[in-house]
């Protein structure tokens, strides 16, 4: 039996940042939304410093990383710009995305399998310097378990197809998603991995993947800051740790009532 940790949650502010760009200026401030969603409960704070600066800028990371109370995780493509930069900045962790100019949002998981020599390089660097490295997969078993052959302590499951077929009522791709998913996350605990989860999440799948007690961390973004718009960003940020919370807390009881009649 896995006993489930609390999951961590880690809101991403990078379009409170695309606001601001739109129309530029300093106005609204992605610092003051990472104080507004850490006093409402969030554990860390994520952003992705794009190579085309969409969003987030070094300033932002700069400014992030000297006036955070809680760990920033920093979004980074395997570049070696973004990794000089991620080695004088020294966020508590660096989260290797894909990247491409013209996706509106990143499209899918890293090709561990394919690209192993380029990142491992990138893995020791930044884990030689105290920064926690993480891989953004699909929960594709090969790729795990690559991740976990050059050095990754921690995978980032990307579950966008999963809240993608959810969201449009494909229920066979969503049980299909699903289930790579709970495979993917078996895996990689298997293997010592620490697993977080991100991408197109919602109060809904927020709930529902915090069931899987080998999820210690979600990443989620967009969504709530959607959700800002009408119920305010700190509200939405204690309505997601709610959600999260309740459904790890029911996991708890379950595996309790499961001990005392003798299950596994």
């Amino acid at each position: 039996m896995i006993v489930p940790l609390p999951i961590r949650l880690g809101i991403n502010i990078d379009h409170v940042a695309t606001l601001r760009n739109a129309r530029g200026g300093t106005h609204p401030d992605p610092l003051r939304a990472a104080v507004v969603a850490i006093e409402a409960g969030a554990d860390n704070i994520t952003a992705h410093l794009r190579e085309d600066r969409r969003h987030i800028t070094d300033d932002d990371i700069a400014r992030l990383a000297a006036n955070l109370t809680v760990p920033l995780n920093m979004e980074m493509a395997a570049t070696p710009e973004m990794l000089a930069i991620a080695l004088r900045t020294k966020p508590h962790a660096a989260c290797l995305v894909p990247e491409k100019r013209t996706e509106r949002t990143t499209e899918g998981g890293l090709d561990v399998d394919a690209q192993a020599n380029l990142l491992a390089p990138f893995v020791a660097k930044l884990g030689d310097a105290g920064i926690q490295v993480s891989l953004f997969i699909a929960p594709d078993l090969r790729q795990i378990e690559v991740a976990a052959r050059i050095g990754a302590p921690v995978i980032e499951i990307h579950v966008g197809p999963w809240c993608e077929a959810l969201a449009q009522g494909l229920s066979r791709e969503a049980d299909e998603e699903w289930r790579r998913i709970v495979a993917g996350a078996n895996a990689a605990h298997e293997l010592g991995l620490k697993v977080h989860a991100g991408h197109g999440l919602d109060y809904s799948t927020a709930a529902t993947i915090s069931g899987l007690p080998q999820i210690v961390e979600l990443n989620i973004g967009h969504y709530l800051m959607g959700e800002a718009i009408f119920v305010g960003l700190g509200e939405s940020v204690c309505r997601m740790r709610a959600s999260m919370d309740d459904a790890r807390a029911k996991l708890r009881q379950s595996d309790t009532a499961a001990a005392m009649s003798g299950g596994t």
